[in-house]
Parts: structure tokens; C-alpha cells; sequence
């Protein structure tokens, strides 16, 4: 008998539950991405937005029967968003409270182990096949350090690095991943389908390689032709070198070297 040494990391997780008749309409309306299309077992991506497109929580939103939704959010967002959820809540049926879950990524899940009854949600946000998986149990087998280099790699925005009250979510990539334009009214949907139709995006998120082995901060400056042209959102090394996400304006080619001080910076 063949034993798999399954790749494993934790992802700590906020949950918010979201049940009731009026649960479906009650999230169709606040979020991002049309969450009435999903059937029971099935997730997605998406945001709750302030009205001026601002990010106040990533969520993916798992709906778990009919009239139950599963909310998971970045570690300390539980609250906001349940806060966020119950104001506007009025005199739709609906319970939202939080609820206690253990959570870990399966990666290249095609050697994954069977789901447990809670299910396993796809996720791309380590750039290889994986499943996040709920109360499974799995002790983990992969460290933080390599988890956030995946991120990186993948490009994947993280609330708080990436994402915060300064970006927009085409900025950070995530209108194709997290929004759906034809869905109906929600908060932030009117600054988020004028940017869509109408402009364009300013900076946008890359991934790059810098130059020596010491971790840029978070916010260092990046320049191109002496003049500052973006910042460095998260880093992590990768052998001996140094993987990087930031923000560079969209006029800067991407095959082109910035600089981090005296280090260079190139595509990765």
C-alpha cells in the first residue's frame, strides 16, 4: 500500500455564517459577485466594498445549502464584515453570526485526500492546483515562509499588503476573479463598472525579482529613470534571491529594470 505525504499548509481563517430565507438576496445585494448562481457545495470569489469601490473584506463565499452561506475572510475581518452585513440587513430574514472552523490548503490536489463532510473549495492563490479544506483535521507539512513565496509568485493580493483603502480592485487584479458586471446593484458597484467601461487603471500589481537577499520593506519605493514609479507591497526570499510584489504605474514597460535604491529590479 502506497502512503502520499500530502503537501499541506494552515490558512488561518475568519467565518461568517449567513442563513435564512432571505440569505441569498440578503448577500446578492452586498456583494461583489453573484452568489445566488451558486449551487449547494459550490463557492466563489468575492468583496464587500464600501460605496466608493474601496475593499473592506475579501471573502470567498461558500454556500452550503439553499439558505446557508459560509463566509471566509482574512484573519480579524470576521467582525467587520458580520457588523458590516447586519447594518444593512433591515427586515430580511437572515441570521449572520460567526462561527469556529480550522482551515488548510491542500496543494497540488490531485493527490488530495477525499473531502470531509464541510467540502473543499478551489483556490488559485498559490499558482498550482490546491483546495482549501475545513475542520479536516490534515497536520500541516508545508511552513508559512513557502506558502507566502506562492503567493508572491502567483501574484496573489493579500488584505492588508496588497489591498487596502489606497487600491482599487482592478489595481490588485481581482476584477476578473472576484466580480461579476452583470449582476444587480451592490455597494461600490457604480465606481467599479465606470472604471470598467470607461477608464482605465493607473498602476497595476507585478511580480518581480530584486536584486540581493535583504527584504525590501513594505511601501519601499521603486524608480524607473529616476523618478518614483511604485512601491513594494510583499517580498519573500526564494534561494538566494528576493520575489516581490508591487505596484508600478502602467506607463513603465514591464520588461524594463526598475530600481529599489541602488538594487535593481527586474520581471520575474
Amino acid at each position: 500500500m502506497t502512503v502520499t505525504a500530502f503537501r499541506v499548509a494552515s490558512r488561518p481563517r475568519d467565518f461568517v455564517r449567513v442563513s435564512g430565507p432571505d440569505a441569498a438576496r440578503h448577500l446578492q445585494a452586498m456583494v461583489s459577485n453573484d452568489v445566488e448562481r451558486l449551487g449547494p457545495g459550490e463557492s466563489c470569489e468575492a468583496l464587500l466594498l464600501t460605496p466608493k469601490a474601496r475593499v473592506i473584506a475579501p471573502l470567498v463565499v461558500l454556500r452550503r445549502s439553499v439558505d446557508d452561506y459560509l463566509l471566509l475572510t482574512e484573519p480579524g475581518l470576521g467582525e467587520r464584515v458580520r457588523a458590516t452585513l447586519l447594518r444593512a440587513r433591515f427586515a430580511l430574514r437572515c441570521e449572520i453570526e460567526p462561527e469556529e472552523h480550522t482551515s488548510v490548503v491542500v496543494l497540488d490536489e490531485a493527490s488530495a485526500p477525499p473531502a470531509p463532510a464541510s467540502g473543499a473549495i478551489p483556490t488559485r492563490d498559490y499558482g498550482v492546483p490546491a483546495v482549501e479544506v475545513l475542520d479536516s483535521g490534515l497536520e500541516p507539512t508545508v511552513g508559512d515562509d513557502e506558502l507566502e513565496l506562492l503567493r508572491i509568485r502567483a501574484g496573489t493580493p493579500r488584505f492588508g499588503r496588497e489591498i487596502d483603502d489606497r487600491v482599487l480592485p482592478a489595481e490588485a487584479g481581482l476584477e476578473e476573479r472576484a466580480i461579476d458586471f452583470a449582476k444587480g446593484c451592490y455597494p461600490g458597484q457604480e465606481p467599479i463598472a465606470r472604471q470598467h467601461y470607461r477608464g482605465r487603471v493607473h498602476r497595476t500589481l507585478r511580480v518581480l525579482e530584486v536584486d540581493g537577499d535583504e527584504l525590501p520593506p513594505y511601501d519601499a519605493e521603486l524608480t524607473y529613470e529616476g523618478k518614483v514609479v511604485g512601491r513594494v507591497t510583499s517580498a519573500a526570499r526564494d534561494g538566494d534571491t528576493v520575489v516581490a510584489l508591487a505596484y508600478v504605474r502602467v506607463e513603465v514597460p514591464s520588461e524594463e529594470t526598475l530600481r529599489l535604491g541602488t538594487r535593481a529590479v527586474r520581471p520575474a
